[in-house]
């Protein structure tokens, strides 16, 4: 395992604390209190866990740019601006609640949840999305197979070295890109 492989790893660990804040939610709401706690501190751990793996691939790594795909990346932005600024309110409202539960303070704790669980799962979620935008759907893939309809013949493009601003997908000047080859 690289430090490259991080980001993956931070998306897995997003999508297990979603599911684990989820089934959290449920069972309180069904009035299961000890297995509300033991989910709420599976979905504590786990986003430690994301915040350790996460600080150290910034560390190494740096931020990775979004490449220029106009409206594409107004949305990625749309979505990536509050995920900043929520997941860095949302660490000290973790912390609170968590206190708060564990004194056994439940009106406070139930106060403040009900801003925290929905912070904390938005953050969650678009965390994976994030990593889905970045790393995934529109990263410029090494190689890529293309259809050009006109001769109905495929070729192989080698991107490793091009521009950021490369669209990996969709419709380019008659070219149809029909299979990414991540190597």
């Amino acid at each position: 395992m690289t430090v490259n492989d991080l980001p993956a790893i931070n998306a897995t660990l997003n999508a297990v604390s979603t599911l684990l804040l989820a089934g959290g939610y449920i069972l309180i709401k069904c009035g299961h209190r000890d297995w509300h706690r033991r989910f709420m501190l599976a979905a504590l751990v786990v986003s430690a866990a994301f915040l350790s793996c996460y600080l150290v691939y910034h560390y190494h790594v740096g931020s990775k740019p979004f490449p220029e795909l106009g409206w594409i990346k107004t949305v990625y932005l749309i979505i990536l601006i509050p995920h900043i600024i929520l997941a860095a309110v949302m660490v000290p409202m973790i912390l609170k609640t968590f206190w708060h539960a564990f004194r056994g303070e439940w009106e406070s704790h139930k106060q403040i949840a009900r801003w925290t669980f929905p912070i904390w799962m938005y953050v969650s979620i678009t965390g994976v999305l994030i990593y889905f935008m970045l790393y995934l759907w529109f990263a410029p893939p090494a190689q890529t197979m293309v259809s050009d309809f006109g001769t109905g013949s495929c070729k192989t493009i080698n991107y490793s070295n091009c521009a950021r601003s490369v669209i990996p997908w969709g419709y380019k000047k008659g070219i149809r890109y029909v299979t990414r080859i991540i190597t």
